[in-house]
């Protein structure tokens, strides 16, 4: 069974934890069933049979709305195939939200906070960056001499997917053994290890194969052929001045000045001495797009300005190799926290039970007071007091309730009659707390419909 379900239901009305979590494989078929959310509510439970269908459910038009489709009874479908690798990075769990609307007639009675796990499946082996590598020893080689090798990455983003082992294989009388640990970046540090010294007269090379399996099922795998000369020699690895970079800049920061300059220091001479420094694999696209390095001094620029308010944390992992052959290399962490010192207006953003249009709510004369008729959630990623918001919305009919400080719910205050007026007109004033304050208006109409009062 590729789907399964856990259940922690809340019945506070409106608040918005979590209620439901579900599980669904990636690679599906558009249309797959996932899950019944009208039962594992237990919603219809109190309610009679012959009043069931007035119950309905919806979710408010998001992005996971690509993802999912809802039908009116409370069923839960894929929209299209799911992929983790593409909606995910790596090695997290893989998941959406999305909200729920239960309608009891024309009224809201429920909104519910649906979690969506999407499970990895093993359709990625792990990779080594090329098929063969070439290394060299020296007969002055003593036991415990070290060589590196390329570390094998699998894109799947599933914990047991995506971990990797690996197994050296040779035959006894081959004196190597493999020796791998995890970096910092969450990659394997690989190298070939001696065991003992070589006599380049008895034998002056070998072939070995290291073996990458992941932790999936079924295991999949693939296989490095290491050849290994023995010749009369690149032994010490550069080092960072430091394994972790913490760096704060403004999100004004200037192109033409480095956010940072990162030094590693190799003690080997000539070429086996001269580093050359550039981004790891595990750095994202998205820290990449932002930021350029130069591979000769080290130093980290800003390639693009920033185009969001929000304060931000980049990873860069930076690795430094130098030109020997076999080359080695070391690999530092640098955090670019990014601080965001504008101010900026609120965004409001206000969603319908029922619409004409994006500014027309549509509700009937004979809506009850309290009903719940649109949804309010407030953007404002400035930090300290600009971040905060507070809203309000002055009207004799309608009222804005606080569910948190970022999320309001517009209710009927008082009945509407529909031969008295038709039509109301509703602006909502946000405003933050910085100096001056940024203030946003959101305005938008209710339209009344008539119902027969004879």
């Amino acid at each position: 069974m590729f789907l399964s379900l856990s259940i922690v239901l809340s019945m506070v009305h409106c608040v918005l934890t979590i209620d439901l979590t579900y599980h669904v494989e990636e690679e599906r078929s558009p249309g797959t069933y996932v899950a019944d959310i009208a039962a594992d509510s237990k919603l219809l439970d109190n309610v009679k049979p012959s009043d069931q269908h007035l119950i309905t459910f919806s979710q408010f038009k998001r992005k996971v709305a690509q993802l999912f489709n809802i039908t009116k009874t409370g069923k839960l479908y894929t929209a299209q195939t799911l992929d983790a690798e593409d909606l995910c990075t790596f090695n997290k769990e893989c998941s959406r939200t999305m909200k729920v609307v239960v309608n009891k007639g024309t009224s809201v009675s429920k909104i519910l906070k649906i979690k969506i796990v999407i499970e990895d499946i093993n359709d990625h082996e792990p990779k080594f960056p090329k098929n063969t590598v070439y290394i060299e020893y020296g007969e002055d080689d003593r036991k415990g001499a070290k060589r590196s090798l390329p570390n094998a990455i699998d894109k799947d983003v599933g914990v047991l997917n995506s971990q990797i082992t690996y197994q050296l294989e040779k035959s006894s009388d081959e004196p190597f053994a493999l020796l791998y640990s995890k970096r910092i970046d969450g990659t394997s540090k690989l190298e070939i290890i001696l065991e003992e010294k070589l006599d380049r007269e008895a034998k002056d090379r070998y072939v070995l194969e290291v073996i990458a399996r992941d932790g999936g099922s079924p295991v999949k795998q693939s296989v490095l052929t290491v050849y290994i000369a023995v010749a009369d020699e690149n032994d010490n690895s550069p080092i960072f001045s430091q394994n972790v970079y913490n760096i704060s800049i403004r999100n004004r920061h200037q192109k033409s000045i480095p956010v940072t300059t990162l030094f590693a220091n190799d003690l080997d001479s000539g070429k086996n001495g001269k580093i050359v420094y550039r981004f790891s694999s595990k750095t994202s696209d998205v820290a990449k797009y932002q930021f350029i390095l130069n591979q000769i001094t080290g130093e980290i620029f800003l390639s693009n300005e920033f185009d969001f308010n929000e304060k931000v944390t980049y990873m860069l992992f930076v690795e430094a190799t130098d030109k020997g052959s076999p080359p080695l290399s070391s690999i530092a962490l640098v955090l670019v926290n990014v601080i965001n010192d504008r101010n900026n207006q609120p965004k409001i953003d206000v969603n319908f039970v029922s619409a004409l249009d994006e500014n027309t709510a549509v509700i009937t004369e004979d809506t009850k007071v309290g009903s719940f008729i649109a949804y309010v959630m407030i953007t404002d990623d400035d930090i300290g007091q600009n971040g905060i918001v507070s809203c309000n919305l002055q009207h004799d009919k309608f009222q804005l309730l606080t569910m948190n400080s970022k999320e309001f719910k517009i209710i009927v205050k008082n009945p509407v009659d529909r031969e008295k007026e038709d039509h109301y007109q509703i602006v909502i004033v946000c405003s933050d707390k910085g100096f001056p304050p940024q203030k946003t208006e959101r305005a938008f109409s209710i339209q009344v419909t008539d119902v027969n009062d004879v």
